[in-house]
């Protein structure tokens, strides 16, 4: 899946291709698969697949066609009439580039569908990381990509949110290899509208743009997103990404253990008169297993900056909705979390020398939070300049031992910044 830096972005134009599966040109062809291959392209466990074709065997293409009929076929991240393709086409040679090792810390420059394959197998504890959001960010360094549904796009530039959905849940798909049996996977995504909007660098220029002080006509933005053209979304109409995208991460065989509401302790106003103001984003808690390594107690004992309970926001027992402050946005990147929200995940899934990832490390604070707490950290991004920030914010961490300091509990932790949520 080869990437390319982008020169420009395209607008977004929600336009859904029409395509189908062609059974006449697959009813002649003899290739068998194994039902691994076969269980992340069709949405179903190997279980009901078996339940399906009647057989513990290979699957033969005519077992495929019987799956992708049933009422129970969902889309993963392919389209229906891809799947037989991508299972028979050929696989690619094997990447030349080596290993990826981490003492500390180690910050990869590159496209995150190429870099993931570099990873050692089983060797990632846990995923901590957020995500472009669909259709909402212009990023320094955007990079085209080559998806596995055919589409070249950069990462959160699809043409429709069902291709943004796909190439997040390719990306899970591609992270398994690498994750421990007990690994944790923390995934920060928020919705969008499928709206007619200009797509900003960061939420200064959508707030500055909500008070009439961007003077730039409609023409004049560098990317723009439409509305019209989806299969069925309406103007306005809300895309529902979150929950698309844990239903197929379960699809393709994990666990979703949670849907984590983080509710902002301050956002962006929206000047929406016809729906609510959004407060808040979501944390898809994955694993590979039903039991992944959890240490709930982390939730009290960490200090509040680095995940610990938020006081005078959240109560004793950690839920499913976390009250945490956003963050400012600085150093160039315009859209990042605190440092709180990953250290919270890294502290209740690992012990310290784990090895955490973040395959969109932006400007760095999930390394931070992973070095604070004496973890591994490996960092994937396509901006050197991102690359450069970060490096030089988790070099200026203390080194081991400097959890013990975390766990000592500050009177409050109420603080913090300009909010940076995106507006739709």
């Amino acid at each position: 899946m080869p990437a390319r830096q982008a020169t420009s972005l395209p607008d977004i134009k929600p336009q859904t291709p029409v395509g189908a599966l062609d059974r006449n040109a697959w009813s002649q062809r003899d290739e068998q698969f194994t039902a691994d291959d076969v269980a992340p392209l069709v949405g179903m466990s190997i279980t009901f697949i078996r339940k399906v074709v009647g057989h513990r065997g290979p699957l033969s293409v005519s077992d495929v066609l019987l799956l992708l009929d049933q009422d129970a076929y969902s889309e993963t991240f392919l389209r229906r009439s891809q799947v037989l393709d991508f299972l028979t086409q050929s696989t690619p040679d094997s990447a030349t580039d080596s290993e990826i090792e981490v003492e500390t810390h180690t910050l990869v420059s590159g496209s995150v569908t190429d870099v993931l394959d570099r990873l050692a197998p089983a060797s990632v504890q846990c995923v901590v990381t957020s995500t472009p959001y669909w259709g909402m960010r212009i990023y320094d360094d955007s990079t085209l990509v080559t998806w596995a549904d055919g589409e070249t796009c950069a990462y959160g530039h699809e043409q429709t949110p069902e291709g943004f959905v796909r190439h997040t849940v390719q990306i899970l798909w591609q992270l398994r290899r690498a994750l421990t049996p007990d690994a944790s996977v923390w995934w920060n995504l928020m919705d969008s509208y499928n709206t007619r909007t200009q797509i900003r660098g960061n939420a200064i220029e959508a707030l500055l743009a909500m008070q009439g002080k961007d003077g730039r006509k409609w023409n004049e933005h560098e990317a723009r997103r439409h509305s019209a053209g989806h299969s069925y979304l309406k103007d306005g109409e809300q895309c529902m990404i979150p929950a698309r995208v844990a239903e197929r991460a379960s699809r393709i065989g994990y666990h979703v253990r949670s849907v984590i509401t983080w509710a902002k302790q301050s956002s962006l106003p929206e000047p929406q008169n016809s729906r609510v103001s959004r407060g808040l984003e979501y944390v898809l808690h994955l694993a590979p297993k039903r039991t992944p390594k959890f240490d709930k107690s982390a939730y009290r004992r960490i200090q509040p900056a680095l995940g610990g309970r938020s006081i005078g926001y959240e109560s004793d027992k950690l839920s499913d909705v976390w009250v945490l402050p956003t963050s400012s946005g600085g150093n160039g990147h315009g859209a990042q979390f605190p440092v709180a929200l990953p250290g919270r995940c890294i502290a209740l899934s690992t012990d310290p020398g784990d090895v955490v990832l973040d395959p969109f490390v932006g400007s760095g604070n999930a390394g931070v939070a992973a070095r604070a707490l004496d973890r591994k950290f490996i960092g994937i991004d396509v901006s050197p300049k991102y690359l450069a920030t970060a490096e030089e914010k988790i070099s200026a961490v203390p080194g081991s031992g400097f959890e013990a300091a975390a766990t000592e509990r500050p009177v409050d932790n109420a603080h913090q910044d300009l909010p940076m949520t995106g507006v739709d």
